[in-house]
Order: C-alpha cells, then sequence, then structure tokens
C-alpha cells in the first residue's frame, strides 16, 4: 500500500484545524450522478483546493434503508465537501442531516432541482418547487438536527411557471425557514415530455433572473448554475453574485480547474503540470487497488485531463480498453501514462553524416 495521499494536499483545507471558519460557495462543482463519487472528487481536489465539491444525490431511503458506509463515506482530503440529499419527508432528511453532521461533511444540501421520473416518482427533486412549504418543513427539521449549513439547489421555475415571481414565491419561504444559500440553476424543468438530459440542454438559460434574485434578496447567498464553461464566465457571473457552479465542463475538461484558485481566489498559481497531478494521484490509486477498489471506478474520472494535449487519445483508450479487466492494476495506469509522456517528448535530432 502507498503512502497516504493527504499529505499531498494542504492543511487548510483540512476539517477541524481552525483554518476554515466560513464555507465558500465562490466556486463549487455540481452534484452529477454516476460521476461526483468519492474518487472523482479525490482527484478534483487535486486540481483546486478552495473548490466547494457536492457529493452525488443520495436519497433519504438509500441512506436510512440502504448501505450508509457505502453512501457516506469520503476522504478527508475533499474537504470542503457537501452532501446533497434527495427526499421530502422532514423526519427522514433531518435523520440524514444529523448523519451528515455525525460523518464530517460540511454543509448539507437538498435537492429540489432534478427532474427525472424516478425523484418525481418519490416526490422530491424539482417537482418540490411546486411545494414550497414543504421544502421549508424540510430545511426547518434538518436546521434542528444539525449545525451544518443547510442549503437548497433549484431551477428557476418547472412546468407552467412562467414568472419571476413565481420563483420568487418558492424561494420566500424556504428563506424564512432558515435557508442562506440557493443554487439555481438558469433553467426550467419540464417534467413531462423531457429527459433529464434533455432538461440540462433544451430549455433556455436565463441568467437574469439569478441576477435579480440576489439584487431582491441582497442578504441570502445566491449561487448560479447552468450552461458555464470557462473560468472568464465565472468571473463574468461573479459580478452579480455570489458563487458560480459548474458541472460537466469540469467533469469532461478537468485540468480547467487547475486555474480555479488562481483565477477566483487569487492564490498564487501552482507550478504542477498534468503529469504532476496524476503522479500525486498514485498513491491513492495504489491505497484503494489494495482495498478492494476496482481500478476502472478510479480511471474513468480522469480520462480526460489530458485533453488538447498529444497523446490524449492513447492515455484515453488504453485506460478504457485496460482498467476494466479483472485484475487491472497500477500498471495499467502506469502504461497509460507513459503513453501520453512518449508522444510528449522532443523528436531526436539527426546527426550529421
Amino acid at each position: 500500500m502507498g503512502s497516504s495521499p493527504k499529505s499531498t494536499l494542504p492543511q487548510t483545507i483540512q476539517p477541524g484545524n481552525g483554518t476554515i471558519t466560513k464555507l465558500s460557495h465562490t466556486f463549487s462543482i455540481a452534484p452529477m450522478l454516476d460521476w461526483s463519487d468519492h474518487h472523482c472528487r479525490f482527484f478534483w481536489r487535486l486540481l483546486t483546493k478552495q473548490a466547494l465539491l457536492y457529493t452525488e444525490m443520495v436519497t433519504t431511503g438509500a441512506l436510512i434503508h440502504g448501505d450508509r458506509q457505502r453512501f457516506l463515506h469520503f476522504n478527508e482530503a475533499e474537504h470542503p465537501v457537501a452532501l446533497q440529499l434527495g427526499g421530502s419527508e422532514p423526519a427522514d432528511l433531518a435523520r440524514c442531516a444529523a448523519w451528515a453532521q455525525e460523518w464530517g461533511y460540511d454543509e448539507v444540501n437538498l435537492n429540489c432541482g432534478c427532474p427525472s421520473d424516478r425523484v418525481q416518482s418519490g416526490m422530491f427533486g424539482a417537482c418540490l418547487m411546486a411545494r414550497p412549504q414543504v421544502v421549508a418543513n424540510a430545511v426547518r427539521a434538518m436546521r434542528d438536527a444539525c449545525s451544518l449549513p443547510v442549503t437548497v439547489k433549484h431551477r428557476i421555475g418547472i412546468d407552467q411557471m412562467e414568472s419571476y415571481q413565481e420563483m420568487l414565491d418558492f424561494v420566500g419561504p424556504v428563506a424564512e425557514a432558515g435557508c442562506e444559500v440557493f443554487i439555481v440553476h438558469a433553467r426550467k424543468a419540464w417534467l413531462q415530455g423531457l429527459s433529464p438530459r434533455e432538461n440540462r440542454e433544451i430549455p433556455p438559460l436565463n441568467y437574469p433572473w439569478v441576477y435579480k434574485l440576489k439584487a431582491d434578496l441582497p442578504h441570502l447567498t445566491i449561487v448560479i448554475n447552468g450552461g458555464i464553461q470557462t473560468l472568464e464566465e465565472c468571473r463574468g457571473h461573479l459580478q452579480h453574485v455570489d458563487g458560480v457552479m459548474i458541472g460537466r465542463e469540469a467533469y469532461q475538461n478537468p485540468w480547467m480547474l487547475a486555474d480555479v484558485d488562481h483565477t477566483l481566489f487569487t492564490m498564487d498559481k501552482p507550478a504542477q503540470s498534468r503529469d504532476d497531478v496524476l503522479v500525486a494521484l498514485l498513491p491513492y490509486v495504489e491505497q484503494q487497488l489494495a482495498r478492494g477498489a476496482q481500478l476502472n471506478h478510479i480511471t474513468r474520472h480522469i480520462l480526460g485531463l489530458y485533453q488538447g494535449v498529444p497523446g490524449a487519445r492513447k492515455f484515453r483508450r488504453h485506460l478504457s480498453e485496460n482498467a476494466y479487466k479483472k485484475g487491472a492494476g497500477l500498471e495499467v495506469l502506469l502504461d497509460a501514462f507513459a503513453l501520453v509522456r512518449e508522444s510528449n517528448q522532443p523528436a531526436p535530432s539527426s546527426s550529421a553524416a
């Protein structure tokens, strides 16, 4: 087993040492089902020390009746990290919020934005926007059960909600219940007729409504989400709101995260390369393999690390074709690493005759 990977991370993000006084929402990475698991979040933390990371949505039913260890486990190096919950029953959400604090999360977030049929049938996700008092009751129960910040992620509206006032009518009661941070996906969600993927792309973005929400409710922390792809776009949004949440672009092009701390938090730009990040990941991979993890469950999250670099395709192909095989070990990742490094070696100069 390799040495502990926690040593590669600065103490400023470690919990319980008095260095974090207030959770920053300036930049965060969205909860993404099947993507933002604990392996992925550890990788992201090697790229940015300041971003707030979110888990995949975990339903209250999964925590109450399922494998709690599996769903709540995370590595200490991931801090600051928030647990996102899916549910609507106040008692169940309160119970899960208490577990979030017990397990050491830095925030607990309630999903009021997911439009999938599965979450609708369970009466949670985006459909909760039509029931602001239910959400308010849930927030009160969660706040009573833990001392963590309780936040809400939602859409600008659903189905026939056509006005800014209807979004305000949702936010108002939830804020009165004690929620101070609202993460707003700046698209409506159509709960009938569009798939979850289509709901991320087809309804038009409406950033001005999110800006107006911050202007009308300046005492709240408003974070904007949806369609944001570059750090320059983030800087533009931060002229109007308190924070930016980015999703798929961070997953597909993770190297962009290496500039987050310098660009958005005015920290010194770290002198690290993509190769340095992969080398820093190796002890973690070795440790996880020793614990029985499958290699592809880790490497699937790093396929985009070398995007735009010579050898990136060879790197992706080697991992995609070999990391899933039974017994695949660290050598598979090292071989992929060698392929991309070879592609970036200068060609040997020919000697004169």
